[in-house]
């Protein structure tokens, strides 16, 4: 049944491979706690105060509300999809509650520390360095996601249109506007590339020409970042909040930002503002004479 369910999420859904694996990972550890502590190794039957027991299990185990709460969504995804499928007649999940959470407002860098990192850091003056310089300007540019970043071709880039074209997840495409800049960027790192003997359709490469994988991004990304900001969390998704936040400091439009990330809702792009709202009313604060 895992496995069917597993398939069913990547075929079916498109989720990326790295949310299968997340889920596939959850719905083992559940397995591991129920074949220990119930001695129950079919997951048709399991009831309500079975997976009660667990996530409290999880607490105990000193898991944060978020995390829990993510595995909890992976058995109600699980048990939902057995009732469909009418593996199981009730669905006990329907009775858990996920736990409350703190909002966590996303972490950005701050503008003139970007502006250090890209305009004022000197990036070596050779293949590596070049890649380097490409990837940040690429996430801070475009806010595009890490699996988005690593899957980028250089069919992808339209230098005439100034476009990026993006495949996020669920295999939706999007089309992203890019600067100048970026393109003469993308256009000399490429000259660097073929200089090396490096063929392929796939932009962004290793040293050795293998295909970039997610420590590889996040070991460079974390390097520059350190030599410009104390923020404690230096990540890729940090640069995509960074994108999100100061287009809308300077006035975006939020439906406009939502398309750019690739969200399907805007409550997910909402989150944002928060900052924008707090600059607006330090800009209150300070200059209003009823303040």
């Amino acid at each position: 049944m895992v496995e069917t369910f597993l398939k069913y999420l990547s075929f079916e859904k498109r989720y990326s491979k790295h949310t299968v694996a997340a889920y596939q990972k959850d719905l083992q550890q559940f397995s591991e706690f129920l074949a220990s502590d119930f001695e129950i190794v079919n997951l048709q039957e399991v009831l309500h105060p079975y997976i009660r027991s667990w996530v409290v299990h999880l607490m105990d185990q000193g898991l944060s509300p978020k995390t829990v709460n993510r595995k909890i969504a992976t058995l109600k995804s699980f048990y939902k999809f057995l009732l469909a499928r009418e593996y199981i007649s009730v669905n006990p999940t329907t009775q858990i509650k996920p736990l409350k959470t703190e909002k966590d407002l996303p972490a950005f860098i701050k503008e003139e520390e970007i502006t250090n990192l890209l305009d004022r850091v000197e990036f070596a003056n050779d293949f590596a360095g070049k890649r380097d310089h490409l990837i940040l300007e690429l996430l801070y540019g475009t806010g595009i996601r890490l699996a988005e970043l690593q899957g980028l071709k250089e069919s992808d880039i339209n230098s005439y249109e100034k476009t990026i074209r993006v495949l996020g997840k669920r295999s939706k495409e999007r089309i992203i506007p890019i600067s100048n800049s970026l393109i003469h960027l993308i256009t000399d790192y490429k000259k660097s590339k073929s200089q090396m003997g490096m063929m392929g359709d796939r932009l962004l490469l290793t040293d050795k020409g293998d295909f970039l994988y997610p420590m590889f991004i996040y070991r460079k990304v974390k390097k520059y970042l350190n030599a410009v900001t104390t923020l404690s969390k230096k990540s890729p998704h940090v640069m995509r909040h960074t994108f999100a936040t100061h287009l809308l400091n300077k006035g975006a439009d939020l439906n406009a930002v939502k398309d750019l990330l690739g969200h399907t809702s805007l409550a997910a792009t909402q989150v944002y503002t928060h900052n924008s709202i707090e600059k607006l009313k330090a800009a209150f604060d300070q200059a209003h004479p009823k303040a």
